[in-house]
């Protein structure tokens, strides 16, 4: 059955539609972020280390197409602005938007959801567009290639075993994420605890 799967993988990769592929799922992950876009970017810089792919033209497709998916996200928050308002996600990028400015969209790229939400919000709350086109710039392209690291450097450690290149890509990507969401899990906890200042004096005798 393994060797089944990965002969299938393998003539995906070999397709002369694979960059193309890429940059669609990319562009789609954009406004519907069910589709495994950093999956398949990884899986695709998997087999670039033993030659099968061009890691370079990976990291592009995928750039290209986050790029676009962002912008097309952008334009359907700009025209729903009314219905996204009282959504729990819309309100949380509209407050870090607000504290941060465009550098949320970079570091919203890497939490679960994150980016959707920031790109319609942004549209949403009319953010100049030639700023949301510079920072995303910056967002999709470090996620390209660091989904696109991740993936070759999982593939040179097991460069004759793909499948268990692909796990440890796939394993690393989903640590990295964790940490992330741990990280703002706790600095989110942090914020709402009062200081001892603020608890209110003892006024028991």
């Amino acid at each position: 059955m393994s060797h089944a799967i990965l002969d299938l993988v393998q003539q995906a990769m070999s397709s002369p539609w694979l960059y193309a592929a890429l940059f669609v799922l990319a562009l789609l992950d954009g406004f519907f972020p069910i589709v495994p876009a950093e999956t398949s970017v990884i899986t695709a810089a998997v087999f670039a280390a033993s030659g099968e792919t061009n890691l370079a033209l990976v990291i592009v497709a995928a750039a290209l197409g986050a790029f676009a998916g962002d912008h097309i996200s952008y334009l359907i928050g700009n025209k729903s602005a009314r219905r996204l308002r009282e959504k729990k996600a819309f309100v949380w990028a509209r407050d870090t938007l607000a504290e941060r400015g465009g550098l949320v969209l970079v570091v919203a790229r890497y939490i679960p959801g994150g980016r959707t939400a920031t790109t319609l919000t942004m549209g949403a709350v009319r953010h100049p567009l030639r700023s949301f086109t510079f920072f995303d710039a910056i967002a999709a392209s470090s996620w390209a290639v660091y989904s696109g690291l991740i993936g070759f450097f999982g593939g040179m450690a097991f460069e004759n075993d793909p499948i268990k290149g692909l796990l440890l890509g796939l394993g690393i990507a989903v640590s990295i994420t964790a940490v992330v969401e741990a990280v703002r899990w706790l600095r989110k906890r942090r914020a709402i605890q009062p200081s001892p200042e603020r608890l209110p004096a003892d006024t028991s005798v």
